[in-house]
C-alpha cells in the first residue's frame, strides 16, 4: 500500500514550536513531540500521558504526522497506518 496522503498536505511551520500545544496550555508534559503535516500543530506522542497528536487527528482528520524530535525523520499516516517519506518542502520545518 501506497499512502495518498502525502501528496495532498501542504506544510506550515510549527504553531508551538517550543512544545505541545495543549500541554504548554494546561501544564503538561511530553514524551516526544509529532507536527502535523496539515496544519503545523505539534502534539505530543502516544507515550506521553496525553495522547495529543492522536486526538489532533481524531478531531481534524489531518492524516500525516512527522517527528518534531530534533534530527529524527519519519512521518506516520494515521488513516494508512503506514510510515511515509518526508517530503522535502517539510524539512525546514523540523528540528
Amino acid at each position: 500500500m501506497s499512502c495518498e496522503h502525502i501528496g495532498h498536505i501542504k506544510p506550515l511551520p510549527p504553531k508551538t514550536p517550543q512544545g505541545c500545544e495543549e500541554c504548554l496550555k494546561s501544564g503538561g508534559r511530553w514524551v516526544h513531540l509529532r507536527l502535523c503535516l496539515t496544519c503545523g500543530h505539534v502534539g505530543c506522542c502516544d507515550s506521553s500521558p496525553n495522547r495529543h497528536a492522536t486526538k489532533h487527528f481524531h478531531a481534524t482528520q489531518h492524516p500525516v504526522m512527522a517527528s518534531y524530535e530534533p534530527d529524527e525523520r519519519w512521518a506516520w499516516c494515521f488513516v494508512d497506518e503506514e510510515a511515509v517519506d518526508i517530503p522535502r518542502e517539510v524539512l525546514k520545518y523540523l528540528r
